[in-house]
């Protein structure tokens, strides 16, 4: 089962890969600013229960967190320490956290972090090869205990000969979506 939890919503644009955001594109539709970051009525959604006593969200739940924003969003640095234990409490739950400001991860992690969370998988956007030059060695020198790479939009090619380690569980790789898609 899957699900996504989205603490807060809005995003500040960050690099090229930014420029035809699904989000931005989305909330325009429906006279939204998708560049005003608030924190969503849902923040707690993984800790609600049901009348019986359940949590809604069932364990072994696979949760994707912020995909309407991003996880390492500074404008969210007030949120995370509170969404950090939401995910430390549902430790039955497993959470992949997509971002493209990996460069700032280290500087955002729990202090009871250690080499990492078991049910925490971080993923890297990476869209052309400068960014992945960039962003390959910060998300190898992070503790994770599982790791990967996303691709998308994939802007350019990218070689990854020699950078990739047995770390990298995944290569997820896509293009841009929407009427003003690049190829």
């Amino acid at each position: 089962m899957e699900g996504i939890w989205n603490p807060w919503h809005g995003c500040v644009k960050y690099s090229e890969g930014c420029a035809h955001c699904y989000v931005y594109r989305r909330d325009e539709s429906v006279g939204r600013d998708a560049s005003a970051i608030f924190r969503t009525s849902t923040f707690d959604e993984p800790l609600r229960r049901r009348r019986d006593g359940e949590y809604k969200t069932p364990p072994g739940t696979h949760v994707f967190a912020c995909m309407t924003s991003d996880f390492f969003l500074a404008e969210a640095d007030e949120w995370r320490a509170e969404a950090w234990d939401v995910i430390r409490r549902r430790s039955d739950l497993s959470f992949t956290i997509i971002t493209k400001r990996v460069l700032r991860v280290a500087e955002c992690l729990p202090d009871d972090w250690g080499e990492g969370w078991e049910n925490v998988r971080l993923l890297a956007t990476m869209e052309n090869q400068r960014r992945a030059d960039e962003r390959l060695p910060a998300l190898l020198s992070l503790p994770f205990r599982r790791k990967g790479i996303v691709c998308e939009p994939l802007l350019g090619p990218i070689d990854f000969r020699g950078a990739l380690t047995p770390e990298i569980a995944s290569v997820i790789v896509g293009g841009e979506s929407g009427p003003d898609a690049r190829e």
